[in-house]
């Protein structure tokens, strides 16, 4: 079997809007599992474009996507969705955390969409993820009543709830301070080293992606290194 969570080929995008605009341009590559790689280049040159594809958020595209080795352009979007709710984590730039829900119900909330597990295993496996991420004292506060750096890492344990094949970031530390960044790459590297997560990290901080295991570099919508 092979080891390669993440599979682009060949793929190419154009934007219809009123003229045609190709904005990827053969792109090629693939993830291996416990990866840390990151995505750079600058801003317009396709990063969150391609993210948005390899997220299956996007299937209007040329070319083929695997995930865990399983084409996905075709598939309908009920099968989408599970696949994003199962197989991969997605971490923001900004953590889109419910307010009136408190830390912990945060976290479950993909865990109960999946329904896989019984509302108290979910649970547990959500405390697991926040204790890993060392803010297990914040679980029964509100969302709205943590800081700017708790709460990524908030949106990392919630990313983290249904074990996913890969976690997916758009400029995870893009918002966040010095001290704050630092903590949140340290946690991906974590992530990769001791859990053999594989991460896949759309990023402009060049000292973030400067550590990563490999860089992936686009320009003008293509892969360039």
């Amino acid at each position: 079997m092979s080891d390669i969570i993440l599979e682009a080929l060949k793929i190419n995008k154009d934007f219809h809007d009123p003229v045609t605009v190709r904005v990827l341009t053969d792109i090629n590559f693939s993830v291996d599992k416990g990866e840390f790689v990151s995505v750079t280049g600058k801003s317009g040159c396709g990063k969150s474009t391609l993210l948005y594809i390899l997220s299956t958020m996007d299937t209007d595209y040329e070319g083929e996507l695997l995930i865990d080795n399983e084409p996905v352009r075709t598939k309908k979007e009920a099968q989408l969705a599970r696949i994003r709710n199962e197989k991969i984590g997605f971490v923001f730039q900004f953590h889109y955390l419910l307010n009136e829900f408190t830390v912990l119900k945060n976290v479950m909330l993909p865990g109960l969409k999946l329904n896989r597990y019984s509302e108290k295993e979910v649970e547990q496996r959500a405390m697991e993820k926040l204790k890993m991420l060392g803010i297990e004292q914040l679980a029964l506060k509100n969302a709205n009543r943590v800081s700017g750096g708790e709460k990524q890492r908030v949106a990392i344990a919630r990313a983290l709830i249904n074990d996913p094949y890969i976690i997916m970031g758009d400029e995870p530390t893009g918002n966040l301070d010095k001290k704050n960044s630092e903590i949140v790459f340290d946690i991906f590297k974590r992530l990769a080293e001791e859990f053999n997560q594989t991460l896949l990290i759309v990023t402009h901080d060049q000292g973030f992606a400067r550590r990563t295991h490999r860089i992936i570099e686009m320009e003008d919508g293509r892969i360039i290194h």
